[in-house]
Formats: C-alpha cells, sequence, structure tokens
C-alpha cells in the first residue's frame, strides 16, 4: 500500500504510517499457519474460562459468602465477593499463558497469543470498573484513566503514546515540565488525595468512638486530617519531580503573606486551635456572645464556629471572638442551667400564700430539677398594678425554643393561681377630669 501523503500534515501522516502497520501486521497474521494456531489458543482458552467460570463462581460465592454479616471475618469475605467478576478475565488470561508456552516452543513466536493477554488485561480492567468499584470518584478515574492506559497497552500503543508525552514539554514562566510529568501528576495526584480523604474518614471514625474531651477529640481529628494530606502533598511533590527545597522560598512568601494580608486568617485559625485544647468550647455546647448572637455550635472549623439558632438560622462566628470577647458558655459546667418566670398578683391577695403554692405547681413540672436547688418563689417588688414574683427553677438543658421550659412553668402558675381564686392584674388607671363633666353628658 503506497500513499502520496507528503503535503499532508505530520500528524497525518503518523496516523497513516500506523495504519499501514497494522494493515501489514492483520496481513501477516491472517496469511500465517502460525497466526491461525494463536487465534485458535485464544478462543479455546476464552472458552475454557467461560466453562469453567460457569462451574467454579457458585461454588467461590457459595464458600466466600459469610452468611453472617455480624462475623468478625465478614467485612473480609463480602469484600473478596466483589472480586468474583474477574474470575473469567483472569481464568482467560492464565490459561492462554500456559498455552503460550506451547505454541512458543512449536513455532518460535507468540505475537497473537501476546495480544490476547493484553485484551484479556482490558476485560478485566472494564469488569474491575463497570462490576466492583462502587465509589463515584474512582469510577471516574477507572473510566478516564485506567480504561484508555489498559486499551493502548492492549493494542501496543502505549509505548509511543508515553514517549511523544515525554517529548512534549509545557512551560509555565521560567519553569518547563513535560507532558507525562503533567498526566502522572494529575493521576497519582487524584489517587493520593482521594486515598487521604478516605483515611481521614476512616481515621475520625476511629477517634470518635475513643472517650476523650469533644475538644480534644475535635483536635486529634484535624492534627491527623492535616498530616494525612501533607504526606499526600510531599508524595506528590516527589512523584512529580518537584525540588522540595524549592518549597522554602514559596514558604518565605506565605510568611509575608501571613504577615500583612492574611493575618486575620492566621488569627483565627491560631484561636481555633487554642479553643480546641483548651475545651472551652466545643460542638454541641450552647453559647451566647457579646454581641448578642446565641446558638449551638454544630461545627467547628479552621477559621470560624458555625452556630445553630433556636429558630434555625446558622450564625458563622469566627474563632477570635471566642478568645478575645466575653463568651457565656452554657453547657460547659454541666446540663443544669437556672432560669425564672415572672408574674403578678393582686394587692388584695394574701401574698404569704403564693411561695407554697407556686412552688409546689412548678416541682409538678417532670422536666424541673430537685438538685442542685428546687423552685424557688420570690417577692421581687410592688408594682404600679400588682405585686411582682418570679419562681426560679433548674433543668437540664437549654430553653432555647423547642423546650420551652419558661412556658410550660407559666402554665403551671396560671393554673395554679386561677384554681386558688388569686387574681391576676392588669393595668388600671383613674382618669380625673377637671371642672366636671359638661351638662349634657352628666344628665
Amino acid at each position: 500500500m503506497e500513499f502520496d501523503l507528503s503535503t499532508q500534515p505530520e500528524i497525518v501522516q503518523q496516523i497513516a504510517g500506523y495504519g499501514v502497520q497494522g494493515y501489514e501486521l492483520a496481513k501477516v497474521w491472517l496469511l500465517s499457519p502460525e497466526a491461525w494456531s494463536q487465534f485458535g489458543l485464544l478462543v479455546g482458552a476464552y472458552l475454557l474460562a467461560v466453562f469453567a467460570t460457569r462451574r467454579l463462581r457458585p461454588a467461590l460465592a457459595r464458600l466466600i459468602d459469610p452468611g453472617d454479616k455480624n462475623s468478625m471475618f465478614s467485612p473480609g469475605r463480602l469484600f473478596v465477593l466483589r472480586f468474583l467478576p474477574l474470575l473469567l478475565p483472569i481464568l482467560a488470561y492464565a490459561f492462554t499463558g500456559i498455552g503460550e508456552q506451547i505454541v512458543r516452543s512449536i513455532f518460535d513466536s507468540g505475537t497473537v497469543i501476546a495480544f490476547g493477554k493484553r485484551v484479556f488485561l482490558f476485560l478485566a480492567a472494564r469488569a474491575l470498573v463497570r462490576d466492583i468499584v462502587t465509589d463515584p470518584f474512582l469510577q471516574l478515574l477507572g473510566r478516564f484513566i485506567l480504561i484508555p492506559i489498559v486499551a493502548l497497552y492492549a493494542v501496543g500503543l502505549l509505548d509511543i503514546v508515553t514517549l511523544k508525552l515525554t517529548e512534549t514539554t509545557v512551560g509555565v514562566g521560567n519553569i518547563s515540565f513535560s507532558a507525562i510529568t503533567v498526566v502522572r501528576g494529575i493521576i497519582a495526584g487524584s489517587l493520593l488525595f482521594w486515598l487521604g480523604q478516605w483515611s481521614n474518614s476512616q481515621s475520625a471514625a476511629m477517634i470518635k468512638q475513643q472517650e476523650m474531651r469533644p475538644s480534644i477529640r475535635q483536635l486529634l481529628i484535624k492534627t491527623v486530617e492535616f498530616a494525612i494530606f501533607a504526606v499526600a502533598f510531599l508524595l506528590l511533590m516527589n512523584i512529580m519531580g518537584i525540588n522540595l527545597g524549592a518549597l522554602a522560598v514559596m514558604g518565605g512568601a506565605i510568611g509575608v503573606g501571613l504577615g500583612f494580608g492574611l493575618q486575620k486568617i492566621a488569627s483565627n485559625f491560631i484561636s481555633g486551635v487554642i479553643l480546641l485544647i483548651e475545651g472551652q468550647a466545643t460542638v454541641g455546647d450552647y453559647v451566647e456572645l457579646d454581641g448578642g448572637e446565641a446558638g449551638t455550635i454544630v461545627k467547628m472549623l479552621a477559621r470560624a464556629a458555625i452556630l445553630e439558632t433556636p429558630d434555625g438560622r446558622w450564625v458563622v462566628v469566627p474563632n477570635e471572638d471566642f478568645i478575645t470577647t466575653r463568651v457565656v458558655n452554657y453547657s460547659d459546667s454541666g446540663s443544669a442551667n437556672r432560669y425564672e418566670a415572672p408574674f403578678s398578683v393582686s394587692y388584695d391577695t394574701d401574698i404569704n400564700l403564693i411561695p407554697p403554692l407556686i412552688e409546689a405547681a412548678v416541682a409538678k413540672h417532670p422536666e424541673v430539677l430537685d438538685l442542685p436547688y428546687p423552685p424557688d418563689c420570690e417577692l421581687r417588688g410592688f408594682g404600679d398594678n400588682g405585686i411582682d414574683f418570679a419562681v426560679e427553677f433548674w433543668v437540664n438543658g437549654i430553653d432555647d425554643g423547642p423546650n420551652k421550659y419558661t412556658s410550660d412553668v407559666l402554665f403551671l402558675v396560671w393554673n395554679a393561681l386561677k384554681e386558688a381564686n388569686i387574681e391576676i392584674p392588669y393595668p388600671q388607671r383613674v382618669v380625673e377630669i377637671k371642672g366636671g363633666l359638661p351638662a349634657g353628658i352628666a344628665s
């Protein structure tokens, strides 16, 4: 086959050259008894693998299946069970390898056999991505990175593509590196940081099961996360061939940036570390800041803490505010908190009856505690319209809206006063009209 492609671009000439080589190779294979015998061996190995898989796969599934999911070895056996779809291509590859020794001893050639083995590896990679891998990110990597690489290897183009990528350089400013370095960095970086994320989630789950202070637990989780991703970053730099000594310049630039534009971020980060070490506030605490924000801490991040208010809003509070301003932590000293419910009675009431009546009524509430103190009704003063009282009570928890302890106590106070026929006053005014009413109105 002769074509005059001298006027065509170089890429077209290269593709045409590969096409001619493929045509010549296919012609040799089709006309050679050696090739036909190897093709027959590949077909026979594949059919034998299909037959063996149909017999072995059900037996292996029954043997590996743990049955009892709560057994200590069940996670490992279930993990192995997921790899049964690889049985067919692996058996085909193994049977082909056995036949390859026979063919090479007879014909001293095994080109077709080698191609068939690479095809079986491609089928194994496709089964791995399609039937075994369940993580979406790993499936994405397998579909767009692993399968194309194995496909290039199957048709014998992987070395050629690798050489072209090695010869192609990419420049960023004064730095230049090969395209294969970029590809290697993308692949290795994706795998390393996925592995880092997985390791971080596993270690966080293990740390959360340990008995320790919540703040120490949170600090340990953040420390392990930082260490994992730092190691992943250093490994990636090593894989890409970047000199780690050059990072000293970057570290100096970051230090200058922290000294000027990033000092607030650095301050909040250090404040977050101090909070985690000292345990002044941690996830689950109900706090009230000096600025009036109040809520439960639901997240503690590197820069800020997130409060969930009783009405469901999330407030982002910089960590520095917990260090430099006054913070009331209702959960730090324990779960018991004291509240009070004010009320008034009429001046016609015998006030000596009020304290025991109200204290007995409030004590019936199932959430009101006897310790550290039982309900206490106190006289607060003599108002314009009535006598002012307040009942103090202790509960386990925060009166944050969903609990409404004060509302429940006021209901008990109202019902107790009504049952005792004690009047609850309302504002009254005496109006004096100087000079008397007009004659028509007075009659």
